[in-house]
């Protein structure tokens, strides 16, 4: 099974252990394998650290799927070059509308979407959880942690 995330920027600490537990059933319990996750905002570096931490336990493949080549140095040294990709197809994208294709992107490649979504107003996250439920992928919501 292949998963893919979507939430806000800014995230409740407590947030970590409930998606770890989250994904931890999706390996164990529904052969989830294979993870694609942006580099966006706190939600994205939670789950990117904890595919880190559970790659060391379990045989999964996860990468950091980009929107665009990185500008900022410090951006680039956060990740590690075998654990990012570009979508096909997104160098003829213009770069405002870059995320949205690289979601669009990962939502097509997916099973499952782990979403964390509080506030739907406005919400790059609600619009592709939406998204994803119209094109009848699996939902796992995390969004009972605020």
């Amino acid at each position: 099974m292949t998963c893919t995330f979507f939430g806000h920027r800014q995230i409740y600490k407590k947030t970590e252990p409930i998606l770890r537990s989250a994904l931890i059933e999706l390996i164990e319990n529904h052969d989830a394998n294979l993870f694609y996750v942006g580099n966006h905002g706190d939600f994205d570096a939670v789950v990117l650290k904890t595919l880190r931490d559970l790659s060391a336990q379990y045989p999964i493949t996860y990468y950091v799927v980009l929107a665009y080549m990185p500008e900022k140095r410090s951006e680039v040294n956060q990740m590690n070059e075998f654990e990012t990709i570009l979508p096909k197809g997104i160098e003829t994208v213009p770069k405002r509308f870059a995320i949205s294709f690289r979601n669009k992107w990962m939502i097509r490649q997916s099973d499952c979407v782990v979403t964390y979504v509080i506030n739907s107003v406005g919400s790059g996250a609600a619009q592709f959880k939406a998204l994803a439920e119209k094109q009848g992928k699996k939902i796992i919501e995390l969004s009972g942690v605020g």
